[in-house]
């Protein structure tokens, strides 16, 4: 079985290393499954690290920037496949359409972004892909907790817990993936 899996991650060099070895792993464990990597082009950060490791491990890597971030030091240039788009926004439409499966590492702001987009039209029926929030030394345990919080308050409906996954090491994250079944999604009101 042949898959693409998008990884919204950090581009960020000026992190902890715990971080890196994490997206080193992940990488490699797509690349040695021969999966590609969907991801947001960059050369740095978690970004890099990942897309490296997927190469030296025999994956593909399909790269999407926007213009206005096509820039020499920026942009891993090495991609399979590297696709500039207009803006984040259709940055985000194309990531979605090439992807089988979404994993999170820890990021900041554009990482949230695409995560919270993703479960959002997940949660309205616009695909039924497995997500899964990799956490990294408890890096998305606030994230859990909102998630939480947003059910038991009753902003979100009980089994739109079903829509994700955190799991706490990079072979979770494959365990999950390769023998994930859809969930029943009733909608966002029902």
């Amino acid at each position: 079985m042949s898959m693409a899996i998008c990884v919204f991650c950090s581009s960020q060099d000026q992190i902890h290393p715990k971080y890196f070895d994490v997206a080193r792993e992940l990488g490699a464990a797509i690349g040695q499954r021969g999966y590609t990597l969907v991801y947001g082009a960059g050369r740095i950060g978690l970004m890099g690290e990942v897309a490296r490791a997927v190469q030296a491990h025999g994956g593909r890597v399909v790269g999407v920037i926007p213009e206005a971030l096509n820039q020499n030091g920026i942009v891993y240039e090495e991609a399979d496949e590297l696709i500039v788009t207009r803006d984040l926004r259709e940055r985000k439409g194309i990531m979605d359409r090439r992807s089988d499966a979404f994993v999170a590492l820890p990021g900041g702001f554009g990482t949230m972004d695409e995560v919270f987009e993703t479960l959002t039209l997940k949660q309205l029926r616009y695909h039924n892909r497995p997500l899964v929030f990799l956490d990294v030394d408890g890096f998305f345990e606030p994230v859990a907790r909102l998630l939480d919080r947003i059910v038991d308050d009753g902003f979100a409906l009980e089994h739109h817990r079903n829509l994700y996954q955190f799991v706490y090491d990079v072979p979770s994250v494959f365990e999950y993936l390769e023998s994930y079944e859809p969930p029943e999604v009733w909608g966002k009101w029902a």
